[in-house]
């Protein structure tokens, strides 16, 4: 495993993260909470130490069930929390109730990063004027160790709050999309984050987008078809098919979308879901590997860094 520094946190994270939620969940809906559980210590056994859990996610029990009897300094622990679920907004009480929560289920008496889940402009007001000195009052007592923020990325792609966040210097961590499709962050954020040495997890880097190449075709052809790509991608089986070759090339399209995110300037995290221990060994090899040759990325920062609300379909913020 490689590490890095995440930030001006000082915490030592492993390059490779481990998503608790999306649409695999540690494989809980589908095979059950064992198994979850065995998804996270099968992380940990790879080298993976950092575990990003939310309230939402639904795996907290079973995370927290992973983690008894590891040392709880040998691995990094993140959860995150909505403002509003189910069209409800949380009081600062109720708020404050669901991270307690979270700490009982995760079996611990602190996360090493809170987030703001899913925070947006629309948002922005209540969660940081009434929710947020309810959190730091939690934070004083010990039950988080930094405060972060993480995008609402379909509502907001041009990383408006994230933006906000940055330049009133609220929050020591963001998480943020970023993808082969989706790349603004290099000129919006990164800068940004850089200078202050904010903390960076990105989230998105593959999506259904990458996963199914049928969405990938047809989004490619809605593109071409709009004048934003060129016309000579569509018709594909593969319209990124120039990434796979031999001499750095990608063994596949999953591999160039991990190894493009993993090694962009002010990238730290690559975070990643998986409900199977294959698919975990595969991702973080991909994350692992060296970056694509620099052809490469300069023919997806040409054929793709302008575009905007590519490849976040599938993000569902409640």
């Amino acid at each position: 495993m490689q590490y890095t520094t995440l930030g001006r946190t000082g915490l030592k994270v492993s390059v490779a993260g481990l998503g608790c939620g999306g649409s695999s969940r540690l494989g809980l809906e589908r095979v059950g909470k064992a198994h979850a559980s065995g998804m996270v210590r099968a992380a940990l056994d790879l080298g993976i130490n950092l575990i990003d859990c939310a309230r939402g996610y639904g795996t907290e029990e079973a995370v927290g069930e992973a983690l008894v009897g590891i040392p709880r300094d040998s691995y990094v622990l993140t959860t995150k929390h909505l403002t509003i679920v189910d069209g409800h907004t949380l009081t600062p009480d109720e708020y404050v109730a669901g991270f307690n929560q979270s700490l009982r289920e995760l079996r611990t008496d602190y996360v090493d990063v809170f987030f703001i889940h899913g925070l947006n402009l629309a948002r922005w007001d209540h969660a940081i004027n009434d929710i947020l000195p309810a959190l730091l009052r939690e934070k004083e007592k010990g039950k988080f160790r930094f405060l972060a923020m993480s995008e609402s990325p379909n509502q907001e792609p041009k990383h408006d709050a994230t933006i906000r966040g940055l330049d009133e210097d609220l929050f020591d961590v963001i998480m943020l999309a970023f993808s082969l499709m989706n790349q603004n962050a290099r000129e919006l954020v990164f800068p940004k984050t850089v200078a202050q040495k904010v903390g960076t997890l990105l989230m998105f880097v593959v999506r259904d987008i990458f996963s199914h190449p049928e969405m990938l075709r047809d989004t490619i052809a809605k593109l071409a078809a709009e004048g934003k790509v060129p016309a000579d991608l569509v018709g594909k089986d593969n319209p990124l098919d120039f990434l796979i070759h031999a001499d750095g090339g990608a063994a596949n399209i999953l591999d160039a979308a991990y190894r493009y995110g993993r090694h962009e300037p002010g990238a730290d995290v690559v975070l990643f879901g998986t409900g199977s221990v294959d698919h975990m060994k595969s991702n973080v090899a991909s994350i692992l590997a060296p970056a694509l040759p620099e052809a490469d990325r300069a023919k997806v920062r040409e054929l793709f860094g302008h575009l905007v609300n590519v490849g976040l379909e599938n993000w569902r913020n409640k």
